[in-house]
C-alpha cells in the first residue's frame, strides 16, 4: 500500500505538471490577457468529467536538438476526446506556454493521432490554434510535421465535419491546417493569421502595412473571406463551436440531428406576406425572410461579414436542419459576384458531404457587371456555383421570390441543375434577362423615334413582363413545381422536406468531378 500511494503521489503530480503547462506564472498572464490555457480551453468546450485525454505523458528529448534538460509538457499540445451536448468529439489544443506551442514531430504526430481517432470513430474534429509556428531547432521535421498535419486534414475532409479556432498566432504554413477545414472561427483579440507578415511584406515588396491590415479577424472576415466565424474571446469562441455543432452530423454516413419527431405547424404566416415590397425595385431584405421561414427564427449565417450581397447558413425547418442559400437585394441588388459564388459554391459542398437538405432563396438580377469582375474570372468563379448544385444529391427546395434573370436563375438551383422542388411566389419573374433591358434591346429604333419614349417604355415593360417573365410560363412548361403565396413558402418547404428525407440519387462511376477551381 505505501508503495502504491507513492506511484499515486507521483501521477498526480505528473498531471499538475501538465496541467499547467508551461507552469501557472505563464497561465495566469495569458488570464490577464483574456485568454484561456489549451487544456482549459478543452475543459469549457466538453461536458464535466467527460474530457478523455491522450498523450498526457508524450515527451519528446530535447538534448537531441540542443535544449538539454527543457521539458516540453504534452510537446505543447494537449489531445483527447469528450462530449459536446452528448455527443463525442474529438479535440487538439495548442498550448503557448510551452515552447511557444511551436510545432514539431511529436506534436504534429499527437496532432494526427486524434485525428486519426476521429476518423475511425466517426466524430467531428475541433482544433484551437495558438501556435508560434515550426520549431526551428528540430529543422525539417517540424515541416514534415506540417505535411503529415495537412494530409490527414484532407483524408478527414467530407468524412467528418471539422473546425478550427485561431485564439492565438497561427502564421506562415500553420495557416493552412486551419484553411483545409471546413469551418474557422477566430477572437477578435490576441490572434492573429497571415503566411507573410509586415516586415517580411516590407522587405519582399516595400509595401507598408499593419498586422490589423492583414492578419486580424476582421480583415479576414470581411475582406479575404478566410474566416467564416469573429468571437469577442475565447469563451465566444466555444459558444460559437458548440452551436455550430448542434447543426452537424457527426459524419458524412448518419443524418444531421434533425427533429423530426416535432409535430408539423402548417398554418399560413401572413406577416410574409407583408415583407414584399410594393414596387419591383424596392429590395427585400433577405434576411427578415429567412427569419420568418425558419424554426423560431433561429438562423446561424455563416460568413455573415463577406460578399453580403448573398447569405448563407444554418436553420431548421419543421425540426429539418438544413443550408440556406439566398440572394440578399439590400447588398449589390443580390447579383452575384466572384466572392458570392466562392462562398455559396463552398457552403453548398459543405453540405451536400454531410447531408444537409438545401433551401435556396432567390431574387438574383444576374452576375454583377464590370471589367474587374470579368477580368478577374467571373466566368470560373460563377461556375463553381453551377457545379457545387449540380453535384449535389442532397435534397434541394428552391424559392424563386422575384428576380430570377439568366445564367443567374441556373447557378441558384433552378429545376434543370438538380432543384427536387421549385415553388415560387406571384411576385417572381423568370426570364432570359430583365424587362427592361429587354425592352430597350428590342424595341430600340421604336423608343428612339417616340416622342412619348417613357410612357412606351413603361407600356412595353409591362407587356414583357406578362408575355415572358411570368412564373405561371415557367409552371406551364413544368419548371416550377407550384405557384404559391408568400404566406404559404414555411408549410410548403416543410412538408417538401419532410417528403425527400428519404431521397436517394445515384451519379455516375467516377473518382471525382473537376470544380473550376
Amino acid at each position: 500500500m505505501a508503495k502504491l500511494k507513492e506511484l499515486l503521489s507521483d501521477l498526480i503530480k505528473r498531471r499538475e505538471v501538465a496541467f499547467w503547462g508551461g507552469g501557472l506564472d505563464k497561465a495566469e498572464a495569458r488570464h490577464a490577457k483574456g485568454q484561456m490555457t489549451a487544456r482549459e480551453r478543452l475543459l469549457t468546450l466538453f461536458a464535466d468529467h467527460t474530457f478523455q485525454e491522450m498523450g498526457m505523458h508524450v515527451e519528446h528529448d530535447t538534448r537531441e536538438f540542443g535544449m538539454q534538460d527543457k521539458k516540453l509538457p504534452g510537446d505543447g499540445v494537449v489531445t483527447g476526446v469528450g462530449y459536446v451536448d452528448g455527443r463525442p468529439v474529438a479535440s487538439f489544443s495548442q498550448d503557448f506556454t510551452v515552447a511557444g506551442g511551436s510545432l514539431g514531430k511529436v506534436h504534429a504526430d499527437k496532432i494526427c493521432s486524434v485525428m486519426d481517432y476521429a476518423g475511425r470513430a466517426g466524430m467531428p474534429i475541433v482544433g484551437f490554434n495558438d501556435s508560434g509556428g515550426a520549431r526551428i531547432q528540430e529543422g525539417v521535421e517540424s515541416l514534415a510535421g506540417y505535411g503529415r498535419v495537412f494530409y490527414h486534414n484532407v483524408l478527414m475532409s467530407g468524412v467528418v465535419p471539422q473546425i478550427a479556432v485561431i485564439a492565438g498566432p497561427c502564421a506562415g504554413g500553420a495557416a493552412y491546417s486551419p484553411a483545409l477545414m471546413d469551418f474557422i472561427i477566430m477572437t477578435r483579440q490576441n490572434a492573429h493569421m497571415f503566411i507573410c507578415g509586415p516586415d517580411v511584406i516590407k522587405a519582399a515588396t516595400g509595401q507598408s502595412t499593419t498586422m490589423d491590415e492583414i492578419g486580424s479577424a476582421v480583415a479576414h472576415a470581411t475582406v479575404s473571406g478566410n474566416i467564416h466565424f469573429i468571437a469577442d474571446d475565447d469563451h465566444h469562441a466555444i459558444e460559437i463551436v458548440r452551436r455550430l455543432l448542434s447543426f452537424l452530423p457527426a459524419n458524412n454516413v448518419v443524418d444531421p440531428p434533425h427533429n423530426s419527431s416535432d409535430e408539423l405547424v402548417l398554418e399560413d404566416d401572413h406577416d410574409m406576406d407583408g415583407l414584399v415590397p410594393e414596387s419591383p425595385k424596392d429590395p427585400i431584405d433577405v434576411h427578415n425572410v429567412i427569419a420568418k421561414l425558419v424554426d423560431g427564427a433561429d438562423f446561424l449565417e455563416v460568413q455573415k461579414e463577406f460578399a453580403k450581397n448573398i447569405v448563407v447558413g444554418f436553420a431548421r425547418i419543421g425540426g429539418i436542419v438544413v443550408g440556406i442559400i439566398a440572394n440578399q437585394p439590400k447588398v449589390k441588388a443580390g447579383t452575384l459576384d466572384i466572392d458570392a459564388s466562392d462562398k455559396g459554391a463552398r457552403f453548398i459542398r459543405f453540405c451536400n458531404c454531410f447531408n444537409v437538405p438545401i433551401v435556396t432563396l432567390v431574387d438574383v438580377p444576374g452576375f454583377l457587371p464590370g471589367v474587374t469582375q470579368e477580368l478577374g474570372g467571373i466566368i470560373r468563379h460563377g461556375a463553381k456555383m453551377l457545379f457545387a448544385y449540380g453535384a449535389t444529391t442532397v435534397p434541394k427546395i428552391t424559392v424563386f421570390m422575384r428576380k430570377a434573370y439568366g445564367g443567374a436563375y441556373l447557378a441558384m438551383c433552378s429545376r434543370d441543375m438538380g432543384a427536387d422542388l421549385a415553388f415560387a411566389w406571384p411576385t417572381a419573374e423568370i426570364a432570359v434577362m430583365g424587362a427592361e433591358g429587354a425592352v430597350n434591346i428590342l424595341y430600340r429604333r421604336e423608343l428612339a423615334a417616340a416622342p412619348n419614349a417613357r410612357e412606351l417604355q413603361q407600356q412595353l415593360v409591362a407587356d414583357y413582363r406578362a408575355k415572358f417573365s411570368s412564373p405561371y410560363l415557367s409552371a406551364a412548361k413544368g419548371l416550377i413545381t407550384d405557384i404559391i403565396e408568400p404566406s404559404r413558402t414555411r408549410a410548403a418547404v416543410a412538408l417538401g422536406l419532410r417528403s425527400l428525407l428519404s431521397k436517394r440519387e445515384t451519379r455516375p462511376t467516377k473518382k471525382h468531378g473537376n470544380i473550376p477551381l
